[in-house]
């Protein structure tokens, strides 16, 4: 898997760069003054040092010129903190993607198209049971564990400041579910509630009759954040998963975003296509 920095070293490593050239000065040059190696600087910079400490960060906005007056130098040691704790999602190591969970509870806006299942936020726990026996799991004790941490990861999208979710799921994935009558409707009633009540998420179904489409070459999942991190798409296998984090790439994935949500029913078609779906 292409290992990508949490959220929050991303948003310190950039903060800390823009620092730097404010200053004047250049990688090689606030090294030496700091009489660290260009290397363990170049690595703070980028995320790679995945637990710079708070005398280190001091040490770096001194030789910048940020003085503990300044606005910004209380907000980077809180930054630097937050980005030594362990989340919730360290119980689950065995089970969890860590990087990628860290990354989506950070997201301010998710967009998320799902062409084999319902998005793991949307999942109801009986839909998730479904799916963990489905990757070949027997023991009852791991899958509760997996459902669990399913149901936990989806606690972002409640609050008083809760993560904006746009799902596209195909048609064919829904429809797979009459063969578990019990189970699709519950996963079915509670993507309808959601589509009606709740403001911050968009559901849109992607018939089938749309046939080839954008989404022909899979899944992903387009992750926004704030200011200064810059958007990760994710690409997930059946084991590991990929990161993709150059303009161009975003670039494209967004087009292809676009083109999805265009093929798919819109939100006013797409809830009493599941309403319709739960009555068969």
């Amino acid at each position: 898997m292409a290992a990508s920095p949490t959220i929050r070293r991303r948003q310190l490593s950039a903060i800390l760069r823009r620092m730097r050239k404010n200053s004047g000065l250049s990688l090689e040059e606030a090294a030496r003054r700091l009489e660290w190696s260009r290397a363990k600087l170049g690595h703070i910079e980028t995320g790679e040092r995945k637990k710079p400490s708070v005398v280190e960060i001091k040490a770096l906005m001194a030789e910048y010129g940020v003085s503990p007056e300044d606005p910004q130098y209380e907000a980077v040691l809180t930054l630097v903190r937050h980005a030594q704790q362990r989340g919730w999602w360290t119980r689950y190591d065995d089970l969890l993607n860590g990087s990628y969970v860290e990354l989506e509870a950070e997201a301010t806006v998710i967009s998320n198209y799902e062409g084999f299942g319902v998005p793991g936020l949307l999942q109801t726990p009986g839909y998730a049971r479904l799916m963990q026996r489905a990757r070949l799991w027997r023991d009852p004790d791991d899958i509760q564990r997996a459902v669990d941490a399913r149901i936990r990861r989806q606690q972002i999208l409640t609050g008083e400041t809760p993560t904006q979710l746009w799902a596209v799921i195909e048609e064919h994935a829904l429809q797979r579910l009459s063969s578990v009558p019990d189970v699709m409707r519950e996963q079915v009633d509670h993507l309808v509630e959601l589509a009606d009540t709740a403001g911050h998420i968009t559901i849109q179904v992607l018939p089938t009759e749309a046939g080839v489409h954008a989404g022909a070459m899979g899944p992903f999942v387009i992750m926004d954040f704030a200011e200064p991190a810059d958007p990760i798409v994710y690409l997930e296998t059946y084991t590991d998963g990929l990161y993709l984090e150059r303009e161009a790439e975003v670039t494209q994935y967004r087009r292809l975003w676009d083109h999805i949500r265009t093929s798919a029913l819109d939100e006013e078609r797409t809830i009493p296509y599941l309403k319709q779906l739960r009555t068969r």
